[in-house]
């Protein structure tokens, strides 16, 4: 499927703090979008299994207070609070380690705001090799994944895996982090660096 890289980028604001959960500092990454579209159906889109599988993965699991939930081959993790149509809490759980994902949605002029913060406890060593890209690239796929469901519902989820396309979103994405990243007070050079291994590795064949 053919999509324009150039406003998907332009349609997210990203941002980095930092914040604290019990006692230990975590880094906070925070990505927005508006979405042309009701709040209602985002909220559906977002928290309905058989509409996360058409623009995210596949999930399983009980997607209520409490339960747990599994998206194939990726993260799980627990739902921690549910406010319909404006909040979503959950832990995300990947290879070990434990962070936590809040979405709010709200209505705009233009159609529904959707603020993701993700906060985590990460490595030093591994934020200084790769940077919030890690973790931005992705949940922008996502985003973009979203914002093709919402244009066409009754779609599956689209195949964007091999489009030159979705190469150029990945570096558009890599290098606003990177740019998010030295806007919190991240060292430039060190920042980009970061950026472009980030990218290598999101971008590398299985050969490589």
């Amino acid at each position: 499927m053919d999509f324009d890289p150039a406003s998907h980028l332009g349609a997210v604001r990203r941002r980095l703090t930092t914040t604290s959960r019990e006692g230990v500092e975590l880094r906070l990454l925070t990505v927005e979008r508006t979405f042309d579209a009701a709040q209602e159906e985002v909220w559906e889109a977002l928290t309905t299994a058989d509409r996360i599988e058409r623009w995210m993965l596949p999930v399983t699991g009980d997607l209520r207070v409490g339960g747990r939930f599994q998206l194939e081959d990726n993260a799980g993790g627990e739902v921690l609070e549910c406010v319909e149509p404006e909040r979503l809490a959950i832990t995300w759980e990947y290879g070990g380690q434990l962070s936590w994902v809040d979405v709010s949605l709200r209505p705009v002029d233009d159609g529904t705001l959707l603020q993701l913060d993700h906060a985590a406890p990460v490595d030093p060593q591994t934020w200084e090799e790769f940077g919030p890209g890690a973790v931005g690239i992705g949940w922008e796929m996502g985003l973009l994944g979203m914002a093709l469901h919402l244009a066409n519902p009754g779609a599956p989820r689209p195949d964007v895996s091999a489009s030159p396309e979705l190469v150029e979103l990945m570096t558009g994405s890599s290098k606003g982090w990177a740019e998010a990243e030295v806007a919190a007070g991240g060292d430039p050079e060190r920042a980009r660096a970061a950026a472009d291994r980030t990218l290598a590795a999101y971008t590398a064949t299985p050969e490589e």
